[in-house]
């Protein structure tokens, strides 16, 4: 490191003696509109002139103060002012303890790299000898260098040349392997898979536009055979590690059905969803719900993983084929946990406008009183926990003056249910109601008639 230093501060002085010889002609000359960059680790003929950050000493003392002055930089966009500091910044790491040392190379990097992503005179090979000479500076940080380069490169869509620079990675060995790099290296390895599957997917698309009977789609089909045993290997070894997988996981079983290996994709997806080692994950069961979906499953295998899904997100988009599942039992059990699911949904804000899912509710309600009462505890229980913000959150005045604005069939369904459960005198009721009978009597006359008919319920639940 202390060699490291000595070279940043060599090639820093040899920047300032040659400012100092081009500060009398930039004097009467134009400053570019857009101002020059200059980053340690950079060669020679990338270096642009600019501006340079005088050394104080209050910055030796300072160095937090720095790297935050860089940080708000960054923040607020002041690139330039960023790459200068950064020079300050390293020239001071040689008064730092060795814990700070050995957190520097990752410290320079992250900022680098940002500033090398953002700055408009940076290009893709100033980041590509940045980023190797990061990766040789310190040796733990090799790998992780070696990820995010790849996804920089991806994102400037040089496909080709990332995934040449994840097989090279793959291959690099140093010393006696450590857990943390062990596990650097299963996600260099499985995002190699993910490029492989890219590849694999172009191929599959390709291949479509031609004859089935052309020599073309022979030979295209060996090479999506090559993709896919690849990407089965990386794939298959990084989903094992507890954690979330899902593009990861999503992009191997797309490759295991078009090869009809179907059970494994079962197997992958089961152990996703059900292994009490990997985190809660609602996207598993999402998965493994729409993968039986596709394969015919009967209905008590899809909702077993619903089932979960609604525990761990009641307001998922999903609820309302997970209540149309259980519509069709007739088991008592799943008939008072379909009022449960519909009520969930709509606890949340973004189910306030779900037509959809108001008149699931209302017709649970009159279900009930048809039932001759004898579930109506089951309302009674799930509205003692929502008496209180419900109203405010559905059943406002200001809601059923816009309710019947802007979507009349939504008005409809949520009047009966703020009558039911909350009786006549409430003011989203009375509102929809009189506009209601204005607008068209014979349509909301029976409506009013059948909730006071049944005000009594209102008061049997508070």
């Amino acid at each position: 490191m202390d060699t490291f230093v000595e070279e940043l501060r060599r090639k820093r002085g040899q920047v300032n003696l040659e400012g100092e010889t081009q500060d009398v002609h930039a004097a009467t000359t134009t400053t570019a509109p857009i101002p020059g960059i200059y980053l340690p680790l950079l060669p020679r003929y990338f270096h642009y002139t600019t501006s340079r950050v005088g050394m104080h000493s209050e910055f030796q003392k300072a160095k937090e103060s720095c790297l935050n002055c860089i940080q708000d930089s960054l923040l607020q966009g002041q690139l330039q002012r960023a790459a200068e500091l950064i020079i300050s910044y390293i020239e001071m790491l040689e008064h730092y303890s060795k814990d700070k040392l050995r957190a520097a190379p990752e410290e320079i990097w992250r900022i680098g790299t940002e500033i090398l992503q953002r700055h408009p005179r940076s290009n893709i090979q100033e980041t590509n000898h940045f980023a190797d000479q990061m990766k040789n500076l310190g040796v733990k940080g090799y790998l992780k260098v070696s990820l995010e380069h790849a996804f920089h490169l991806l994102c400037n869509g040089f496909e080709d040349e990332a995934y040449q620079n994840l097989v090279l990675a793959e291959s690099w060995k140093y010393g006696e392997q450590t857990v943390i790099q062990n596990k650097e290296l299963k996600l260099i390895q499985g995002y190699r898979g993910l490029l492989d599957y890219s590849k694999w997917l172009k191929k599959k698309t390709d291949m479509l536009g031609l004859d089935e009977d052309s020599y073309a789609v022979s030979s295209i089909q060996q090479e999506m055979r090559i993709l896919y045993r690849q990407a089965k290997v990386s794939l298959k070894e990084i989903i094992k590690i507890p954690g979330v997988w899902d593009p990861f996981v999503t992009c191997y079983v797309d490759m295991l059905e078009y090869y009809e290996e179907y059970e494994e994709a079962r197997e992958v997806l089961s152990e996703y969803a059900y292994n009490s080692k990997f985190p809660p994950n609602p996207n598993a069961h999402v998965f493994l719900y729409q993968f039986l979906k596709r394969r015919g499953e009967s209905r008590k295998t899809q909702m077993s993983a619903l089932q979960i899904l609604h525990e761990l997100v009641p307001s998922h988009e999903l609820m309302l084929e997970y209540y149309a599942m259980l519509k069709k039992s007739k088991k008592r059990k799943n008939q008072k946990l379909r009022l449960e699911v519909i009520f969930a949904a709509l606890d949340s804000a973004g189910w306030k406008e779900n037509v959809k899912a108001w008149s699931c509710l209302a017709k649970e309600i009159v279900e009930i009183l048809q039932n001759s009462d004898k579930q109506l505890h089951w309302l009674k229980n799930k509205w003692a926990s929502r008496k209180d913000w419900w109203p405010a959150l559905h059943f406002s005045l200001y809601l059923a003056k816009r309710n019947w604005q802007e979507d009349e069939c939504l008005a409809c369904e949520k009047v009966l249910v703020a009558g039911m459960l909350m009786g006549k005198d409430c003011k989203y009721f009375r509102y929809v109601m009189r506009q209601g009978c204005e607008a068209n009597k014979k349509k909301f006359k029976p409506l009013k008639t059948f909730v006071k008919k049944h005000s009594w319920v209102s008061l049997k639940i508070v």
